[in-house]
């Protein structure tokens, strides 16, 4: 599935990868990834990083914590390392900046699909993230997310059962090279924690002292 909001190379792509021996379809935002994720399910994501209705990193992250393990390939126009370095911490599995070789796509993706589990399906549990609201629900009730909040649910929604530890929350959750202090991240995480108590039935973030944080 290719999401790319720029009509004509969408269809660039999805023609040329059909002539490649794959069964590509196209979407033009990250609500209607969502939307055809669980019906079409695709064997890989190729993603644009900026899609109209959302950053396509928000919505490959709330793929990851609802379980999605297939391989994700981010397209995009910036070419900066803190883009690439923020492109792999949301969980994608290889990044490509455009102008791109329609050859090297290819081969790209035929490398990911080689390495992909065999298991691609969405599974969430009682508790779902919203990358178009920036909001985590249960049960039918919601709460909203900031930006930052968003991507550290998400990460430790993403490795559920395993202490995740500080840095990679930093990472995950803070531009690259950004400097923020250990307070800073433990008075988010608290935040996080009052607003999943408004929740029906949501799993609880344990400190892991000296370590991380975990999510069980």
């Amino acid at each position: 599935m290719v999401v790319e909001d720029d009509l004509d190379l969408r269809g660039v792509l999805v023609r040329g990868l059909h002539e490649e021996g794959f069964a590509a379809v196209g979407v033009g935002t990250g609500a209607e990834l969502l939307a055809r994720i669980e019906p079409e399910a695709p064997d890989l994501l190729v993603v644009d990083v900026g899609l109209p209705d959302t950053d396509g990193r928000d919505v490959v992250q709330a793929l990851r914590a609802q379980g999605a393990v297939l391989p994700i390939l981010f397209l995009t126009a910036r070419d900066a390392v803190t883009d690439r370095v923020t492109g792999f911490s949301a969980g994608g599995d290889d990044y490509l900046t455009k102008p791109f070789a329609f050859a090297e796509l290819v081969a790209r993706l035929q490398a990911l699909l080689r390495r992909a589990p065999a298991d691609t399906s969405v599974a969430a549990g009682s508790l779902r993230l919203d990358p178009l609201a920036h909001v985590a629900s249960a049960d039918g009730q919601k709460v909203p997310l900031t930006p930052t909040e968003f991507r550290l649910l998400a990460k430790l929604v993403a490795n559920r059962g395993a202490t995740v530890r500080r840095r990679d929350l930093v990472r995950t959750g803070w531009p690259h090279g950004a400097r923020v202090r250990d307070n800073t991240l433990d008075a988010y995480v608290a935040r996080l924690r009052r607003k999943l108590g408004e929740l029906p039935d949501t799993p609880t973030i344990t400190t892991v002292h000296g370590v991380g944080y975990l999510l069980e």
